[in-house]
C-alpha cells in the first residue's frame, strides 16, 4: 500500500553519482507563476554539485530528446504534470514531481511534506515504483476526473491568475455554489448502472483536488482501480453546510453520496454536453469513457 503524504526528513548521504547520469527539468514558464522556472535553476545547481548531468526543458522546446535521459523529472503542478503524461503517455522511464506550482495535488500524494535537498536526496536513492494512470477517451491522466460542478469550476478558471493553493478553487467554488444548477447523468460501471441528477461526479485516482480538498480520501493510485463518488442534489444550504465536510474527506457516508470502486466508467449526459476537468484541465463532451492503467507509470517517491 502506498503511504501517503508523510513526511520525510531523514538524513540520506550518497556517493556522487556520475556524470553519465542526466535527467531532464521539464517545466513550464507559467507555472506558479513563473517559481517553476526558478525552482528549475535551484534543482540543475543541486544536481552540478553532486556532478549529475541535467538539461531544462521549457514548455517551447519539449520534445522526444526527453525519451533519451535517464529519468524526468517534471517541476510544476498539476497542470504541467497532466500535460507532460498526454505528450508522453508512453515513457517508461522513472518520473518524479517537484512542487513548482499553483495546486501540486499528486505532488502531495506522492511526497508529503518535504525540503527540496531531501526530495532529490530521497529520489536519487530510491527505486521506481509503479502508478497507475487513467484514460477519458483519448486523454490521458494521473489525479482524477471531475464532472459537473468540478468542471464549471475549471472552466471558470481557465485563463485567469491562480493563486497557491487552494485559494484559487475556493474562490470560484463561491462564485458558482449559488448558481450552478445539477445535471442529469446515467453511469455505467463494470457491475451497475446508475441514473442520477448530480452536482457533482469524481473519478479519483488521487485522494485530493484543488488544492487540497480530499474529495476521494481511501483512494491509492496503486491498486489498479478507481473510486467513484456521485453527489446527488443539493441546496444551495447543504452546499455550504457539507462543503468543509467533503474538503477533509469525511463525507462518503453521508446519504446523498454515492460511492463505488470501479476500473471502467462511462457517464453519459442527458441534458447537454457534460463539462468535466482531467487534473484540472478543463473539457466538454457528450461522453466520457474513463478507464483504469494499472501500473502505468513508473514513479521515484
Amino acid at each position: 500500500m502506498l503511504t501517503l503524504e508523510g513526511s520525510w526528513s531523514g538524513e540520506i548521504t550518497l556517493n556522487p553519482i556520475s556524470g553519465s547520469m542526466n535527467i531532464a527539468l521539464i517545466t513550464n514558464s507559467l507555472a506558479g507563476n513563473g517559481r517553476a522556472i526558478e525552482l528549475s535553476h535551484q534543482i540543475q545547481s543541486i544536481l552540478e554539485k553532486r556532478e549529475i548531468g541535467s538539461k531544462i526543458f521549457k514548455e517551447n522546446d519539449w520534445g522526444d530528446e526527453v525519451y533519451n535521459y535517464d529519468q524526468a523529472w517534471i517541476v510544476g503542478g498539476d497542470g504541467t504534470v497532466n500535460y507532460f503524461v498526454n505528450q508522453y503517455h508512453d515513457i517508461k522511464k522513472p518520473l518524479c514531481i517537484f512542487n513548482g506550482g499553483t495546486g501540486n495535488d499528486f505532488y502531495a500524494l506522492l511526497y508529503g511534506n518535504i525540503t527540496l535537498e531531501n526530495q532529490i536526496a530521497k529520489v536519487l536513492s530510491t527505486n521506481p515504483k509503479p502508478i497507475d494512470a487513467g484514460k477519458c477517451n483519448e486523454h490521458y491522466f494521473l489525479n482524477g476526473v471531475g464532472l459537473g460542478f468540478e468542471g464549471a469550476v475549471a472552466k471558470s478558471m481557465m485563463g485567469t491568475k491562480k493563486f497557491h493553493g487552494k485559494i484559487s478553487f475556493m474562490l470560484h467554488i463561491l462564485k458558482h455554489i449559488f448558481t450552478y444548477k445539477e445535471q442529469a447523468y446515467t453511469v455505467k460501471a463494470e457491475d451497475k448502472e446508475i441514473e442520477h441528477t448530480c452536482l457533482m461526479i469524481s473519478i479519483a485516482n488521487g485522494r485530493r483536488y484543488g488544492g487540497g480538498f480530499y474529495v476521494a480520501p481511501l483512494a491509492d493510485p496503486q491498486d489498479g482501480q478507481f473510486e467513484a463518488i456521485l453527489v446527488q442534489k443539493l441546496s444551495v444550504f447543504k452546499r455550504l453546510r457539507y462543503l468543509p465536510v467533503i474538503e477533509k474527506g469525511k463525507h462518503l457516508s453521508l446519504p446523498f453520496i454515492t460511492y463505488f470502486q470501479t476500473k471502467k466508467i462511462v457517464i453519459s449526459g442527458t441534458d447537454s454536453n457534460i463539462q468535466a476537468h482531467l487534473d484540472g484541465e478543463y473539457m466538454e463532451a457528450k461522453e466520457l469513457v474513463i478507464e483504469a492503467l494499472p501500473s502505468h507509470f513508473n514513479f521515484v517517491y
